[in-house]
């Protein structure tokens, strides 16, 4: 006799997950509180459908904090193991000149989620929408639009705080909390950082990117662009450093943040490119010899001492290591994921709850963080995969 499943939620770790059980020893159901599903997942998807990043997977494995908790879904999962399922069901994907992967171009969001939400029809999986956990019965069954659901196993996929349009809000955090689960507070990540800008500064470089340069923060460096906003600055540059910079800003209430406008030259390429140069105007020999924008001159010349911006040495040092203060996270709602929900300690390695048995919690929901890039989707199809492997081995 077939096991039931009923797995809570509807994002990308939930359709894996419904993906990859067997249907010859399961009836899965999947409870979605919205009229259809993966509202995030088409969210995402229209800033460009990135779906995983093709760098080797040991190297792959390191962009998560903490690093290792995600190791063995990963490996069970692949990013080029994602690709070739992709495939499978009639989504051929590239790689960008980033290295990130896509879908074939002309291949939409809705028609990737459309080629799953079929397969899913194929094997039998019942979908269905406005059907709302609410928590737990006397028995630790799973109470949804208020009426206990009977199931052997219950797979949870409520999605992390953030995009609360989408319906992801993070508001189930409280009822796990109640029957004493180990849940941390949701945090912002991905997100604008703020910096309080000289006034002249913001005045005339509001809007304006700083193209190839390398962040770093507690000496972990993240390459790419960032974009000067009145709040802040937000960017690839930066996102990548977010459990850093929440670090800081836990301890010390605020964090420190360095630039390398000129990341490919070393200190003494810059110093020589200055103190050699054919051009007397300082700023002329950043704009001419260094190839600095308006904006990274800018930076140097408002937040620099005169007598420091004249001195060779030390610009160059402060070219190589520009320093600027952070003093807060964007709001949870602004940021693309969150950070905090189950805690790790409160689940096994296989995501089952220590407390509930056969209960099991995947995807963002988790306490686990992951740059842009690509890694936030990649981990979340690999924890849905990887736990359909695990119930199809041991259910």
């Amino acid at each position: 006799m077939k096991k039931r499943i009923a797995i809570i939620g509807s994002g990308p770790a939930a359709l894996l997950l419904a993906a990859f059980l067997d249907p010859q020893k399961f009836t899965v159901t999947i409870y979605e509180k919205n009229k259809t599903s993966g509202r995030k997942f088409l969210v995402a998807g229209k800033g460009g459908f990135n779906l995983t990043h093709s760098e080797d997977i040991n190297q792959f494995i390191k962009r998560y904090t903490p690093k290792y908790f995600l190791e063995e879904a990963l490996l069970s999962f692949t990013n080029n193991d994602f690709r070739n399922w992709l495939d499978t069901i009639g989504i051929p994907t590239y790689v960008g000149s980033s290295k990130r992967v896509f879908p074939e171009e002309g291949i939409k969001p809705i028609e990737v989620l459309n080629a799953i939400l079929q397969l899913l029809n194929e094997k039998g999986v019942i979908i269905k929408y406005q059907h709302t956990f609410s928590g737990w019965d006397d028995t630790s069954s799973p109470v949804i639009n208020d009426k206990s659901i009977q199931t052997d196993y219950t797979a949870f996929a409520l999605g992390g705080g953030s995009w609360k349009i989408t319906g992801s809000d993070g508001s189930w955090l409280k009822t796990f909390a109640k029957k004493e689960i180990e849940t941390k507070p949701f945090q912002a990540s991905n997100c604008a950082y703020q910096i309080d800008w000289h006034p002249d500064f913001i005045q005339n470089n509001e809007g304006t990117p700083l193209k190839n340069i390398a962040i770093s923060c507690n000496d972990v460096i993240q390459k790419g662009e960032a974009v000067i906003t009145k709040f802040g600055l937000e960017g690839n540059a930066i996102y990548g450093l977010s459990p850093q910079i929440r670090g800081q800003l836990s301890s010390n209430s605020k964090a420190t943040i360095f630039i390398d406008f000129k990341p490919l030259l070393t200190l003494d390429n810059i110093h020589s490119k200055i103190t050699t140069s054919k051009f007397r105007n300082t700023s002329e020999i950043l704009k001419k010899e260094l190839k600095l924008s308006t904006s990274q001159i800018n930076l140097l010349k408002i937040y620099l001492s005169k007598d420091v911006y004249l001195n060779a040495e030390l610009l160059a040092k402060h070219i190589k290591k520009f320093p600027l203060e952070i003093i807060n996270t964007a709001a949870i709602d602004k940021a693309i994921s969150t950070v905090g929900g189950i805690g790790l300690n409160a689940i096994s390695k296989n995501y089952e709850l220590k407390k509930m048995p056969n209960q099991f919690c995947i995807g963002e929901m988790v306490d686990w963080d992951a740059p842009t890039g690509g890694y936030l989707l990649q981990a979340c199809a690999s924890t849905g995969a990887f736990l359909a492997k695990h119930l199809n081995e041991n259910g």
